[in-house]
């Protein structure tokens, strides 16, 4: 859980869960990291929480309900069960650079700034174990929802193995991400809106 409420720390530093009244989006750099962490806020009116959050944590009906997502199921495990932390597989295809896959563990946290939360982090000796041969592993990867009235928050951290790709395709997958970062953030979050609104 340390990983995941440091990251949050810094992602609260850039939120605000009240007077957001359009698309909102920040981005910062963490030492060592290839990749800056991001966070975008989208006021979606009406929107459930409890229900959004369910969702959010549905991880095997990602496939289809959420863009890139190809591959999503739970894995058994039961001492993260009994902490009620989801442990999943995850595989995601890039459009034009092929696919990047982990284990990460998913939980609900307490109420943080006014938001509910659910966040995630990188199962790092199970990632490590995954074929680098079907997809590139990731090298790290934090990310949370954050649900308030009428606003969803949607944050990660996350890049590949550098071993696991190409110049060009890490420089794609880096410099690039962050580049297109505020873009695939919103779509995430309208997604996920999309899929809590269903009946």
């Amino acid at each position: 859980m340390g990983q995941e409420t440091s990251f949050l720390a810094r992602v609260m530093q850039h939120v605000r869960s009240t007077g957001v009244t359009s698309y909102q989006f920040a981005h910062w750099p963490v030492p060592g990291k290839p990749t800056d962490e991001g966070v975008g806020l989208l006021p979606v009116p009406g929107i459930d929480a409890e229900r959004l959050i369910a969702r959010v944590l549905d991880v095997d009906h990602y496939v289809g309900n959420l863009n890139h997502v190809v591959e999503c199921r739970t894995v058994a495990d039961a001492a993260l069960a009994a902490r009620k932390v989801v442990r999943f597989y995850q595989r995601i295809k890039i459009p034009m650079l092929g696919d990047v896959h982990h284990e990460l563990a998913f939980e609900r946290l307490p109420v943080t700034n006014g938001f509910e939360v659910a966040a995630w982090h990188l199962l790092d000796k199970e990632t490590a174990a995954l074929s680098a041969k079907a997809a590139a592993r990731s090298q790290y990867c934090d990310g949370a929802w954050l649900v308030a009235p009428g606003l969803i928050g949607y944050a990660l951290s996350s890049a590949p193995r550098r071993e696991d790709v190409g110049f060009l395709k890490w420089k794609a997958l880096t410099t690039g991400a962050d580049v297109a970062a505020s873009k695939v953030v919103r779509e995430n979050i309208e997604c996920m809106a999309r899929w809590a609104g269903k009946s």
